[in-house]
């Protein structure tokens, strides 16, 4: 397996991703906003929820699977290590989350349907997503629809983003944030085709059958899926099936066979030779970006900086406290 020793994230991001996440950072207030509303409302109590109902895997729990974790994060030079969980499902699903607390959950149906080389596949896709930093705004994205809908001025300040049509923007983001992945996912494997299979699983694999899967035969339909554009309406009816506006329903991920068209147009590029071949950007950063500050600045800040974080939690305190008051009044209303 390659190793990128020092890679940085910039060096494989999609520049749709760089470019809709510039789209959301640009709002004033948004970062400070994401970081404390995942670290509260999402990533503590999710932490919690996957410790007590979840496999925590390790050297002596699913160790062959925690040894193919190992080879992807050493490939993508990330570190500290994330936790990775197995969660029991009948749904084949594998996500990523946390800033504070990274963590990769694997579904049981995920590893029964998966070969080793596919599976591996997969862990490299959600560190891809750790590596880039998605996962507060991927978060972010999934809460907004409940926010867009109800509790309207109990949301932290969100309500006025998603007001102004943040919303859409939440979710072209996260679907942009995908390519990124999948590119992580092809540089560790060295080898589009078990991620392009891997994919094709996903759409619609079956054990039962899968000797039956052409590979070439998916390929090509993601071809003329692309070749469909050529027709400015069916243009239309993409954007909507990603957008249903009128029911408030959007595709969290690009549909598959385009992901096959993205990835296999960037595993025969210069850029991705150019990676292979070792020149790619650096940082000394692992999978969480952490600001870095000079010796001599970080002394002097370390004051304001406490300060204004005690203030932020106790702004968060006091709105999570009427948010709870909020969720009371709405459950006595129905009763």
């Amino acid at each position: 397996m390659p190793t990128y020793p020092g890679i940085s994230s910039d060096a494989f991001r999609h520049p749709l991703d760089a470019q809709a996440e510039q789209t959301l950072r640009s709002v004033p207030g948004f970062d400070l906003i994401a970081r404390r509303f995942v670290e509260f409302v999402y990533e503590r109590p999710r932490h919690i929820f996957l410790m007590g109902n979840s496999i925590e895997v390790g050297p002596r729990q699913y160790s062959t699977v925690y040894q193919i974790f190992r080879e992807c994060l050493r490939s993508l030079d990330i570190q500290p290590e994330p936790t990775l969980f197995v969660s029991q499902s009948s749904l084949v699903n594998a996500y990523a989350l946390g800033q504070e607390r990274p963590c990769v959950v694997l579904s049981t149906a995920l590893l029964d349907l998966s070969d080793e080389h596919e599976l591996q596949s997969v862990m490299a896709h959600e560190l891809g997503h750790l590596k880039c930093g998605h996962t507060v705004l991927n978060q972010m994205a999934t809460w907004t629809i409940s926010i867009a809908s109800g509790l309207a001025d109990m949301t932290f300040g969100l309500s006025s983003l998603v007001s102004t049509g943040l919303l859409m923007a939440f979710y072209e983001w996260l679907r942009k944030a995908e390519l990124s992945a999948d590119r992580a996912a092809l540089l560790v494997m060295d080898d589009v085709k078990p991620v392009l299979t891997n994919m094709m699983k996903l759409a619609g694999g079956s054990s039962r059958y899968a000797n039956e899967l052409n590979l070439d035969e998916f390929t090509r339909q993601s071809a003329r899926y692309q070749a469909l554009d050529q027709d400015g309406l069916n243009q239309v009816y993409k954007f909507l099936l990603y957008n249903n506006l009128s029911a408030g329903l959007f595709q969290t991920h690009p549909f598959t066979v385009e992901r096959v068209h993205f990835l296999k147009e960037w595993s025969e590029s210069d850029d991705y030779r150019q990676i292979r071949s070792g020149s790619y950007s650096r940082t000394g950063e692992g999978a969480v970006n952490v600001e870095s500050k000079s010796p001599q600045s970080s002394a002097s800040t370390h004051a304001d900086s406490t300060a204004s974080d005690a203030a932020d939690v106790e702004t968060l305190r006091q709105e999570l406290e009427a948010l709870q008051q909020e969720i009371d009044r709405i459950r006595r209303s129905r009763l």
